[in-house]
């Protein structure tokens, strides 16, 4: 799914209901934002192989006991991250992504679990590798992530999405740290969208091998569109959930509202996660907000 003509005025359209639906009800979108924090940080761990589940997530966030022993570094894994997601909720106001703003995210993701490493990019000699791909020579990581952001900030006629897409794959690519690249790198898509004026999307941990091959996609044709595609969906997603609770609506299940429907169950999952219903999923679940009255 290219961001095609089509998508951008569906995007668009999405954008301007939100918008205009968001006026003097920020406080609901704020508690839309904190009650969906620890499925973005759960998901965003479960891609770097953590293995919390959402409800250990949940309770490590609430500073809850935990059933089973899990490791110090994951519980300081997704505390760093909530502090970091919940710091670019305003940070994102201030300011544009910048060097600077990248290595203070990374030292509060990196912070006390591997402080050598944290806040800092990669030194002479080390090297990293994700997959088959050997990341750039550390000697070429503070130049090539300069020449990324005036890329991003200088082409002002470009689409956000391909801007922001392109920025992820090249910051991916690069691979700048030592530990913590793609959790710092899915926080900066989201703080590239919440300057856009939308809201933070998540990328989950079930649909990453879309989201991993759009990396080899691009380091070998120079193709964008997978992750296009990805980025295209989940902010679909992230806009239909935020209009259907500024709208009001009923929120169901996806099971009850096919009860509901003539077509098929397959076919009305297809078109949630093809984003051709306003569906979306919260822990998990696909859900659809209707009108009150109306199923």
């Amino acid at each position: 799914m290219p961001i095609t003509k089509p998508i951008k005025k569906r995007i668009q359209a999405l954008k301007n209901e939100y918008d205009k639906l968001r006026k003097s009800k920020e406080s609901l979108l704020v508690l839309i934002d904190e009650a969906e924090i620890p499925e973005s940080v759960y998901n965003s761990n479960a891609i770097e192989n953590s293995t919390l589940t959402l409800k250990e997530t949940e309770k490590i966030l609430l500073e809850m006991e935990v059933s089973r022993d899990v490791s110090v570094r994951e519980v300081f894994e997704a505390k760093n991250l909530f502090r970091v997601i919940n710091y670019i909720r305003d940070k994102s106001k201030e300011k544009e992504i910048d060097k600077e703003l990248i290595l203070l995210l990374h030292q509060m993701l990196i912070g006390g679990i591997n402080d050598e490493f944290a806040g800092r990019f990669r030194k002479p000699g080390e090297y990293v590798r994700v997959g088959t791909h050997i990341a750039p020579a550390p000697e070429k990581v503070e130049s090539m992530i300069n020449t990324t952001l005036d890329e991003y900030k200088g082409d002002v006629e470009k689409y956000f999405g391909d801007k922001i897409t392109k920025f992820h794959l090249d910051f991916e690519t690069i691979h700048p740290f030592c530990d913590g690249n793609g959790r710092i790198g899915r926080v900066l898509m989201n703080y590239q969208l919440l300057r856009a004026g939308f809201p933070m999307i998540i990328i989950r941990d079930k649909e990453k091998q879309k989201y991993y091959q759009a990396f080899p996609d691009y380091r070998h044709s120079q193709s964008t569109k997978l992750m296009e595609k990805v980025l295209v969906l989940a902010l679909m997603e992230s806009l239909h959930k935020r209009i259907a609770y500024l709208k009001g609506e009923t929120i169901i299940k996806l099971s009850e509202y096919v009860k509901q429907q003539t077509k098929s169950a397959p076919a009305i999952l297809n078109a949630a996660r093809r984003q051709n219903i306003p569906a979306f999923r919260e822990k998990g679940v696909w859900k659809i907000g209707i009108e009150h009255g109306k199923k």
